[in-house]
């Protein structure tokens, strides 16, 4: 039986996750960006928190984990590579780890460039990945630490999930990285139609994510990179991938 998934919107563009096993009454959460309302959520719903499961190491993706550590005694797991400058984990893991939530087990994937520790758990039988700030909405994470080639190949690697997989991405950046896109991207109709999609949504104070990896493949312009049409367009029709991709994030980060 697939896990309950709730999306929670936390401080002023940040999202955490739940995920709970209704037969065991497991619940988890993927980042911890504020305590208050994963507490609020976990309250309406009379759920204990079992496990908190985090990405990567920034201060807007951590900053509840004590709290919540202290309230319900969760399990705190984090990359093994990162474990310097985590909150302190009961689980280290690593590539092609599992962690098991009661009913389901995740996988771990590397996937540095944002950060050089930066992880995504993908719950197979749930068909949902949580990439943080690595694969995001129509976009991906500023190249903070990693370089150009490590983002693509963890960009490349989460682009082989099944396609009906749901991203589960860490913000809500949706409307920015559409504009972004249409400047790359512009006759693409999958984009036009996803860009108006999320147009009104963002006016009605709905989340843009979870959303298919199937729509961001094809949609999302830095998982396009390798594509001939975004080569051409860019004029590198003769460049690797991942210079392609160093290219439009190049461009995000002037835009």
């Amino acid at each position: 039986m697939p896990l309950e998934l709730v999306t929670l919107p936390c401080r002023a563009d940040n999202y955490a996750y739940l995920l709970h096993d209704a037969q065991s009454g497991a619940t988890a959460v993927i980042d911890a960006p504020e305590a208050a309302p994963i507490l609020a959520a976990l309250t309406a719903r009379g759920w204990h928190l079992s496990d908190i499961l985090l990405t990567h190491h920034h201060h807007d993706h951590v900053e509840g984990v004590e709290t919540l550590r202290e309230a319900h005694g969760a399990r705190v797991v984090g990359a093994a590579a990162d474990a310097h400058r985590l909150p302190p984990l009961d689980l280290a893991v690593a590539e092609g780890d599992k962690v098991q939530i009661d009913g389901e087990t995740a996988t771990v994937i590397e996937v540095p460039g944002h950060t050089l520790g930066h992880v995504a758990y993908h719950f197979a039988s749930s068909g949902a990945v949580f990439t943080g700030d690595s694969l995001m909405g129509l976009g991906c994470g500023r190249l903070f630490e990693g370089d150009a080639a490590a983002m693509w190949n963890s960009l490349s690697r989460l682009a082989t999930l099944p396609p009906e997989t749901l991203v589960c991405s860490g913000h809500e950046y949706s409307l920015s990285n559409a504009r972004f896109a249409m400047t790359i991207d512009p006759d693409n109709p999958a984009l036009q139609s996803r860009a108006g999609r999320i147009e009104a949504a963002r006016a009605e104070g709905h989340p843009t994510v979870p959303v298919r990896l199937s729509e961001e493949l094809a949609t999302n312009p830095f998982l396009r990179a390798g594509l001939p049409e975004i080569k051409a367009a860019l004029g590198m029709l003769d460049s690797p991938d991942w210079a392609v991709f160093a290219e439009i994030r190049a461009r995000k980060d002037r835009f």
